[in-house]
């Protein structure tokens, strides 16, 4: 008799539960085409206002219209350019900081020590402050069209970055996580990858961003002045040539190109990392 009444109410509760999660994901999908909508009515937006200011506000010898920039790219695609250019530009960018996130995670990992923080601080604090312009010219007037200049300042001008928000991490790390795992002798390698860097990953992650982003501006930059081969070497060549259309089209290149690392690379690998935190949120 019991099993008899248990059994609707049983079937009910999956019922609401099964309706609950159908509008919860009608919800997210509705959240998502609206957000989309927006991020396409900006884009649809400042391309029209583009476009109407070719031709009247400024000659569409100076400000060329969207389809003209469009067309040229298509031509660098074609030709075979862009190819060469982003995987030399991307090359730089890959070795260039995998040493900014050794170095600054190492860096990060000793400061909250006093005598490390001494020793590094004010290091850290001056090469962050520093603009990326002095670390261009530097590494280009010490290596010179080497593609070690560019890397070279990727790391100097972004390991800060890196540094700073892991060692901030360190500090905030819970004393009363350390203290537990040390009670049930939990090994110092299973405490690094089961509290620490649980811990540090949203301070790694925004540090990352963060050194990405301008790793990114130092390398073209650098290329701008000392190389021959890159997106900056590019921009260059199309400056002194006085061609719009191409300046241009390496600019909107380089724009794409950056937004689809750090909307689509960095934020899936975010997702992957951080996805326990939100499956243990939906449950």
């Amino acid at each position: 008799m019991v099993k008899t009444i248990d059994a609707p109410v049983e079937e009910g509760r999956r019922t609401a539960e099964r309706e609950g999660a159908r509008l919860a994901s009608r919800a997210r999908r509705v959240a998502t085409l609206k957000r989309w909508g927006w991020r396409i009515a900006g884009y649809a937006f400042f391309i029209g206002l583009w476009d109407v200011a070719s031709g009247t506000v400024m000659s569409d010898r100076v400000l060329v219209p969207p389809i003209a920039v469009v067309e040229e790219i298509g031509e660098i695609f074609r030709s075979g350019e862009l190819w060469f250019h982003l995987s030399s530009t991307l090359t730089k960018i890959a070795i260039g900081f995998a040493l900014t996130f050794l170095v600054g995670l190492i860096i990060g990992l000793l400061t909250p020590n006093r005598w490390w923080e001494a020793f590094f601080g004010d290091f850290v604090t001056a090469t962050m402050a520093t603009p990326g312009l002095v670390y261009a010219l530097v590494s280009g007037i010490i290596f010179g069209f080497s593609p070690i200049g560019p890397i070279f300042a990727i790391v100097l001008a972004s390991f800060s970055y890196v540094t700073v928000n892991v060692a901030e991490g360190m500090r905030a790390l819970p004393k009363d996580l350390v203290d537990m795992s040390s009670a049930f002798r939990v090994g110092g390698r299973r405490r690094l990858r089961h509290v620490v860097i649980p811990h540090l990953a949203p301070y790694l992650f925004t540090g990352v961003r963060y050194g990405f982003s301008t790793a990114w501006k130092v390398t073209v930059l650098t290329e701008v002045f000392a190389s021959n081969v890159g997106i900056g070497f590019s921009l260059r060549a199309q400056y002194q040539l006085f061609s719009m259309n191409g300046l241009l089209a390496w600019i909107m290149i380089f724009f794409v190109l950056m937004l689809f690392l750090e909307k689509v690379v960095l934020q899936l690998l975010e997702y992957r990392f951080f996805r326990w935190r939100q499956e243990g949120r939906l449950a």
